[in-house]
C-alpha cells in the first residue's frame, strides 16, 4: 500500500478543523494530520523552529492554508513558502471562506497551487475536503525535492 502523505492545515477556525479532520478521517487520506492555528505557527513548524524544532524534517506533502489567519495571514505565509527553496515545492491548497478577486489573483501570483472557496453546506465542505485530500496527499506525485529538507 502505499505511504499516506502527511498534511499540514493552518487554520484558526476551530470548527473548520473539526469539520476538515472528521471529512479526512472518514476517508483514511492521511498518515498524519498537523493543525497550526496561525500563520506563524505555520512558519515555525515548515521551518523546524520553536516547538517544532525537534518535529521530523520531511515535508508535508501538501498544506491546506486559510488566508484569513492572525499573527501572520495566509498570503504572507504563502510568499514565504514559495520563495524558501527548501519548501517552494510543497503543494499549497489555499482553503479560504474568501470570494475576494484580490485574494484569489494574489495567491495565484505568489504560486499557489489551487484556490478552494469553502462551500457553507457541511455535505458539500466534507466532499470538498476528501477530495482535496484524495488528489493532494494519495494521487499527486510531488518533485523529489519536496520530500525531505
Amino acid at each position: 500500500m502505499q505511504k499516506l502523505g502527511r498534511i499540514l492545515m493552518v487554520e484558526d477556525d476551530s470548527k473548520d478543523v473539526e469539520l476538515t479532520l472528521t471529512a479526512l478521517e472518514e476517508y483514511n487520506l492521511a498518515n498524519e494530520v498537523v493543525v497550526t492555528r496561525d500563520g506563524e505557527e505555520a512558519l515555525d513548524y515548515l521551518n523546524c523552529r520553536g516547538k517544532f524544532s525537534a518535529r521530523s524534517r520531511e515535508n508535508p506533502a501538501v498544506i491546506l492554508l486559510d488566508l484569513k489567519l492572525p499573527k501572520v495571514d495566509g498570503l504572507e505565509v504563502l510568499k514565504q513558502v514559495k520563495a524558501d527553496e527548501n519548501l517552494r515545492y510543497i503543494p499549497v491548497v489555499v482553503l479560504t471562506s474568501s470570494h475576494e478577486e484580490k485574494d484569489l489573483v494574489t495567491s495565484y501570483k505568489l504560486g499557489v497551487n489551487a484556490y478552494v472557496v469553502k462551500p457553507v453546506d457541511f455535505h458539500q465542505f466534507v466532499n470538498a475536503i476528501k477530495e482535496l485530500g484524495a488528489f493532494w496527499a494519495v494521487i499527486n506525485v510531488p518533485p523529489p525535492e519536496s520530500v525531505n529538507k
